[in-house]
């Protein structure tokens, strides 16, 4: 057998080769992984300050000075005072930063996803299953989780949450083609139609890995009703509080929005988000059934009065 040693070094030079992390520029950057791994920190990360992204990253404060210097020389990055103590310094991402980070982020993806490519839906769990046991094991005993952050929507996004539908709601209820192509609808018509003022989506995410979504949009024809839409959270992330959340976010958005009412539809079978939905203050108003995602499902309407 293996000596846990070489089997970790040999992993290490497979992987590394296989993401580029040789490479002189990553990515097809100028930058290194250590410049884009704290790009990536201060543009997830809401008020980074240089002592926590070193905490997180465990760079040297030198080293991390230098790069943060560079990432400023080059425009990327700016800083400010922190409105809560005068000895901190904020860091922050400028436009150019901003998008920087944009396509730093979709190539990171993408190798990714070229790397399982060729992997079917077992193979990916297992692939999942792997990595988390990896983390556990390795990972600092008792270092906290990395915090869920939620943020607007980006290129990809939309894809992740018709892909995600499709197959969490496959394999838990057996739905059918209807919810992948439902769900591409919904997603194809908040592009096309986005208003900012009055629509947004949701992205929770942490450390990267995208964790669950929710929409609000506007209710065709009726101005004072907004529809949410969409929540989902992927098993991972069940037992955080992030379903609420991520609807709590829906409702403070509405009412900044001057909405009335939100009005939703879900299905007697998804219990947890029915009992978000009740604890948030929303209400029954309807129930009917249709076999739209392959077979009868009790769907509901529930709508809360702002």
């Amino acid at each position: 057998m293996q000596s846990p040693v070489a089997a970790v070094r040999r992993f290490n030079r497979f992987y590394t080769s296989a993401i580029g992390v040789l490479d002189k520029g990553y990515l097809g950057t100028p930058y290194s992984v250590a410049e884009g791994r704290v790009l990536y920190e201060i543009a997830t990360g809401e008020g980074a300050t240089p002592k926590a992204i070193g905490e997180i990253t465990g760079l040297d404060a030198g080293y991390l000075s230098r790069i943060v210097g560079k990432l400023e020389r080059d425009g990327l990055v700016g800083r400010a005072r922190s409105d809560t103590d005068g000895r901190s310094i904020r860091l922050s991402l400028t436009p150019a930063g901003e998008r920087m980070f944009a396509g730093f982020n979709l190539r990171s993806a993408a190798v990714v996803e070229d790397l399982i490519e060729g992997l079917n839906a077992d193979e990916r769990t297992r692939l999942v299953d792997s990595v988390e046991t990896v983390e556990a094991l390795l990972g600092r005993r008792g270092a906290a989780p990395a915090p869920i952050v939620l943020r607007a929507h980006a290129p990809g996004d939309m894809g992740w949450v018709t892909e995600r539908h499709a197959i969490r709601y496959g394999q838990e209820y057996g739905w059918g083609a209807g919810i992948e192509s439902l769900t591409a609808r919904i997603c194809a018509d908040f592009l096309d139609n986005y208003d900012p003022d009055r629509e947004h989506c949701w992205i929770a995410e942490r450390a990267g890995e995208r964790l669950g979504s929710v929409f609000l949009v506007k209710e065709p024809d009726q101005p004072t009703v907004a529809r949410l839409r969409l929540l989902m959270l992927e098993p991972s992330a069940r037992g955080t509080g992030l379903g609420r959340k991520l609807v709590e976010e829906c409702i403070s958005f509405a009412r900044a929005a001057g909405y009335r009412e939100i009005v939703l539809w879900t299905h007697a079978v998804l219990l947890a988000a029915r009992r978000i939905y009740a604890a948030t203050g929303f209400e029954l108003e309807e129930t009917w059934v249709h076999d739209d995602f392959g077979h009868d499902e009790t769907g509901e309407t529930w709508r809360l009065k702002l």
